[in-house]
């Protein structure tokens, strides 16, 4: 019974908090970590890592990537196809490049230096969306690239991680006893398998539960499709998240999009995803290192610059103004929880050390709660060139 009453303090800790961080203008996610990291090792040492907790993470973490498949809007994607894709590309390859070329010179691994840049590869569209909704923008040319780029932005990441997971030996423990021969043709096999999901499996059995007569009979085969992808990427060697992501991209495909989203959300945010941002918090730990610090403060400059030049360049190579290309490079800026994913299944791979680990989530979380003030920035400022222009 100790972890249920932990549990229900949790749940009840990250409701008041998320509702206090929302309402100043921050991301809940941000509130939901400093809980676990006052909660945890770092501070109070009420709550630590391991035993259920890390169960229930890895479900919110496999939850969390089926709703980000999910909410992919791939018909975005396919209008804006070739601005999104060329905005996505530079914002993925200079992180990765200039973050890991950074991370190398503080003393990294090179592995685990590249592995940061993919870290910061990704992209949190939720925050940006939450700007330009304010600023009424969310339909312009600027915002629909911001949308199309971050959905090709999110599958390059993933790939990215899974490419990186494969070459480390497996997610787990037990992955990788194989020739790197078999193991490659397996995932080979498996993301061939999720284009066929994608395209005609997942709609068929979601036709098929509509007309089962049971309770929640499309959410259960959603759940079912989301948990089996994610085992089966596990036992190719990549992360279960990687699974599940495809199999809330192969679900969006089919006419239940809508009502599985409506009942996935509360499952995911009632119990399991605040446990994945707490267990975030619980493995930090607070440095008083100067070096440790000089460290955070310059991948965080980087973070921001990365994404601003790299999506930002992309959008001016398409034909877009410079005002318009600041707009789109800002609003790629916030990490948020892709990055907190990729860093989490990292570190539970090996890819990312313990030493590093706290100060790359507090890069995260300072990037994240930067990108909203540059956005309007670029917002403002492109309203006033207007107003001038008048």
């Amino acid at each position: 019974m100790e972890f249920i009453a932990t549990l229900a303090g949790i749940l009840l800790v990250t409701q008041l908090v998320s509702h206090v961080f929302t309402r100043v203008g921050i991301p809940d996610v941000i509130g939901q970590i400093l809980v676990g990291v006052i909660a945890g090792p770092a501070i109070l040492n009420w709550i630590h890592p391991g035993g259920m907790i890390n169960e229930f993470q890895e479900i919110g973490v496999i939850i969390l990537m089926f709703i980000a498949g999910l909410e992919s809007d791939l018909s975005l994607l396919k209008k804006y196809l070739k601005p999104a894709v060329v905005v996505a590309l530079a914002g993925i390859l200079l992180p990765i490049i200039v973050m890991g070329v950074a991370a190398d010179l503080f003393g990294l691994q090179w592995f685990e230096s590249v592995f940061i840049g993919v870290i910061f590869a990704a992209t949190s569209v939720s925050i940006s969306v939450a700007v330009l909704r304010e600023y009424q923008q969310l339909g312009s040319k600027e915002g629909a690239t911001i949308l199309g780029a971050a959905v090709a932005d999110d599958i390059g990441a993933v790939m990215a991680l899974s490419i990186l997971i494969s070459m480390n030996g497996g997610a787990g423990a037990d992955v990788g006893h194989g020739s790197l021969l078999l193991t490659l043709l397996k995932q080979v096999l498996f993301f061939g398998g999720a284009y066929l999901l994608i395209r005609w499996l997942a709609p068929i059995l979601m036709h098929l539960a509509g007309q089962l007569l049971t309770i929640a009979a499309p959410s259960v085969m959603a759940m079912v499709i989301c948990l089996g992808m994610a085992a089966l990427a596990d036992v190719v060697g990549l992360s279960g998240a990687v699974g599940s992501f495809f199999a809330g991209i192969a679900v969006a495909n089919t006419k239940k999009k809508e009502a599985i989203n409506r009942s996935f959300v509360p499952i995911g945010y009632a119990i399991f995803i605040p446990v994945f941002f707490v267990n975030v918090g619980l493995s930090m730990k607070l440095s008083t290192d100067w070096h440790a610090w000089i460290f955070i403060i310059i991948m965080t400059i980087l973070a921001c610059l990365t994404k601003l030049l790299g999506a930002g360049g992309g959008a001016k190579l398409m034909g877009f103004s410079w005002p318009s290309s600041y707009i789109i490079g800002s609003g790629m800026i916030a990490r948020g929880e892709m990055s907190l994913i990729t860093a989490q299944i990292g570190y539970e791979a090996h890819l990312l050390s313990t030493e590093y680990y706290s100060d790359i989530i507090t890069v995260i979380v300072l990037a994240t709660l930067l990108a909203p003030f540059i956005l309007k920035h670029s917002l403002k400022s492109t309203h006033h060139l207007a107003a001038v222009s008048e």
